[in-house]
C-alpha cells in the first residue's frame, strides 16, 4: 500500500505536523515509517500489516487469529515496538486470574491503607497472547478496559493511558484447553485478520534475517505515542458523506435478512465500520472516505460479528464469505 499523504495534511486542520523526531513529517510519511518498519519483521503480508496500524489509528483492537509458526506473536510484537510508548506482553493460560490483569490492592503498613498496584492493562499496547486460553472470567476483566479505556478496581476507576489496543491472538485450529470468546468479547475487536503461510520469496527473507526474535531485537521505535495520537485525531476528521452512512446501514440491514445468518450486524458493528473506513481512507491519503475503503476493511471488520445458522457451516459457508454475499448484494452508492 502507498500512503502519500501531503495532500490530506494540507486539507485537514488535525492532520499531524509530527513532533520530536519527525517535525514535518506527513500522516502518509509516518504511516509508511509504521508499516515499512513492521514488514522488516513479518514478512510476506503486507496488507496485514497495513490493516494492523489502521486499527490502531482508528483507536480500536485487533485480534489476530491463525495456526502457530506464521507470525502473529511477532507482528504484535513489531507493532508495539515500533512505537516509543509503553507496552506489555501477558501470556494467557487457564489459571490466569483477573487480577493478573487489571492490578490489584497491597496494603501499606506504614499507612495502614491500601495502595492500588496497576497491572499489565495500563500500557499503551497490551498484547495478550494466546487469548482464548485464559478462563471466561479472566477473558470478562478485558470487556471494560476494550471499550470504556478504563478499569475498576475496589470500587474505584482508573483510567488507561492513550493510545490505549489490545492485540490478542488466538490458535483456531488446536482448541483443546481453550474458551472460546464470546460474542460480547469478539464484537469489542475492531479487526480480526489472519497472516496465512508466507510466499516462497517471503519465507527465503525470514532464513536470511535469521528468523523474527533477532530482528526483533534490533527494532528500533520510528514514531511516538504523540504522533499516534495526532494521527489518531486526524483520522477522526475524515469525511464520511451521508450517501456513505446510508451505504454502511444498507449492508447491516442486509445481513440481519441473509438466510445464512442467525444474528447480523449491530449498530456498534456499523460504527466500528465507519471508524476503519476513516482509517483506510487517511491511509490512501484522502480526507474524505469512497465505497471502496468501506470494501476494503468490511471483512476484517464485519465477519466475526456475524453469527452463522447452524447448517451454514456444513453449507461451507462462514463469516468472511456471508460479508461477501452481503457486500455483492447491496448497490454501491454514486452520488456524492
Amino acid at each position: 500500500m502507498t500512503a502519500t499523504t501531503s495532500n490530506f495534511a494540507a486539507t485537514s486542520p488535525s492532520a499531524p505536523a509530527a513532533a520530536g523526531d519527525h517535525p514535518s513529517a506527513t500522516f502518509g510519511q509516518l504511516f509508511d515509517a509504521i508499516t515499512a518498519n513492521v514488514a522488516s519483521v513479518v514478512h510476506g503480508n503486507r496488507q496485514a500489516i497495513d490493516l494492523a496500524v489502521m486499527c490502531l489509528l482508528a483507536e480500536g483492537h485487533l485480534l489476530i487469529e491463525d495456526v502457530p509458526g506464521v507470525g502473529k506473536t511477532s507482528l504484535a510484537k513489531a507493532l508495539a515496538a515500533s512505537i516509543d510508548c509503553t507496552w506489555k506482553r501477558v501470556q494467557f493460560t487457564p489459571d490466569l486470574l483477573p487480577t493478573d490483569l487489571v492490578g490489584v490492592g497491597i496494603f501499606q503498613r506504614a499507612t495502614e491503607s491500601f495502595v492500588f498496584q496497576p497491572g499489565p492493562l495500563f500500557a499503551n499496547i497490551v498484547l495478550a497472547d494466546e487469548i482464548n486460553r485464559a478462563s471466561p472470567k479472566t477473558q470478562s476483566a478485558l470487556l471494560e478496559a476494550m471499550e470504556e479505556r478504563q478499569v475498576s478496581a475496589d470500587g474505584v476507576s482508573h483510567q488507561l493511558p492513550s493510545p490505549f489496543m489490545v492485540a490478542a491472538t488466538q490458535n483456531p485450529v488446536e482448541q483443546e484447553g481453550t474458551y472460546r470468546l464470546p460474542e460480547s468479547q469478539l464484537d469489542r475487536f475492531l479487526m480480526r485478520i489472519s497472516l496465512g503461510y508466507p510466499g516462497r520469496q517471503a519465507e527465503l527473507a525470514i532464513l536470511d534475517s535469521n528468523g523474527a526474535a533477532d530482528a526483533l531485537l534490533a527494532l528500533q521505535h520510528v514514531v511516538t505515542a504523540d504522533e499516534v495520537l495526532r494521527m489518531c485525531q486526524a483520522v477522526r476528521t475524515v469525511h464520511v458523506a451521508p450517501v456513505l452512512k446510508s451505504y454502511m446501514i444498507d449492508l447491516a440491514e442486509a445481513s440481519r435478512s441473509h438466510s445464512g445468518l442467525l444474528l447480523g450486524l449491530s449498530p456498534r458493528a456499523t460504527l466500528q465500520l465507519a471508524r476503519a473506513t476513516r482509517a483506510h481512507a487517511a491511509a490512501h491519503g484522502r480526507d474524505y472516505a469512497i465505497p471502496d475503503d468501506v470494501k476494503a476493511v468490511a471483512s476484517p471488520v464485519l465477519s466475526h460479528r456475524v453469527m452463522l445458522r447452524p447448517d451454514s457451516s456444513s453449507r461451507g459457508l462462514d463469516g468472511v464469505m456471508a460479508i461477501d454475499e452481503i457486500l455483492a448484494s447491496v448497490p454501491v452508492p454514486a452520488g456524492r
